[in-house]
């Protein structure tokens, strides 16, 4: 059985001290960019996906919860299944002209990169 790595969100956010010296430094909280801000890019990627191809978002800046209801919109327009990991959405499947003209209805600014 292998152990996780308990990180500060799965605390709840709070940190326990018991140095009386302490000071809390605010934690700045990360702040969606509108739309019009967003800068995105859209590649194909079939590397250590046993030759499948997916399609990954990248560039998003933004709330985690944020992340993952757009991941969510991308899997449903599309109709098929991916995640959100390391700050980009990952679609199962050659996508991305369907995701990039959706994106760019929304308001995002899309870049194709790669063939």
């Amino acid at each position: 059985m292998s152990k996780k790595k308990l990180g500060l969100e799965d605390l709840g956010g709070f940190v326990f001290s018991t140095n009386e010296d302490f000071e809390f430094d605010s934690v700045e909280v990360q702040q969606t960019l509108a739309t019009k801000d967003q800068r995105l890019e859209a590649h194909l990627d079939k590397k250590n996906r046993a030759g499948k191809i997916a399609t990954i978002i990248k560039g998003y800046q933004g709330t985690p919860e944020d992340l993952k209801d757009l991941a969510k919109q991308l899997k449903t327009l599309c109709g098929v299944g991916g995640s959100v990991k390391d700050q980009q959405i990952i679609i199962q499947g050659n996508f991305r002209d369907k995701i990039m003209e959706f994106l760019t209805k929304k308001g995002y600014k899309v870049k194709r990169v790669g063939a």
